[in-house]
């Protein structure tokens, strides 16, 4: 299933093609210049912070090196621990069962996607569900 490294990675890649072209961008407007959705935007950003290619300033976001590791990392180590104890969960029980704001828990799930430790799939349902590698 390269559901998570197909579309978090492409999202990763407009994001950072993006903050290339124009330099710091609040979250706003970086949404509004590359039409992603909040959730998108957050795993995006979680992705280019475990490449270490993304940074937050006080008004927003800019590419260098990451200052983002010892939140994103953090929450990503929380996800992790979740879906190593509950196993194969859908995005929503994952979320309710972290307690993380919304924001952060994609910005880890983009992080674990981007190593490579985290699956996911549609359930019949067509609900996001996740599983460890």
């Amino acid at each position: 299933m390269s559901i998570l490294i197909t579309k978090y990675g492409t999202h990763a890649g407009t994001v950072w093609q993006t903050l290339n072209t124009n330099g710091e961008l609040n979250e706003e407007r970086l949404r509004t210049l590359t039409h992603l959705h909040d959730e998108d935007l957050q795993a995006a950003i979680g992705w280019l912070a475990r490449e270490n290619k993304i940074r937050q300033q006080p008004h927003g976001y800019s590419i260098g090196d990451t200052n983002l590791v010892p939140t994103i990392g953090r929450n990503a180590g929380m996800v992790w621990r979740a879906l190593d104890i509950w196993g194969d969960i859908s995005a929503h029980s994952l979320l309710r069962l972290v307690r993380l704001p919304e924001k952060d828990f994609y910005a880890a799930i983009g992080w674990l996607a981007r190593e490579g430790k985290l699956e996911a799939a549609l359930d019949p349902n067509n609900a996001l569900v996740f599983r460890l590698t």
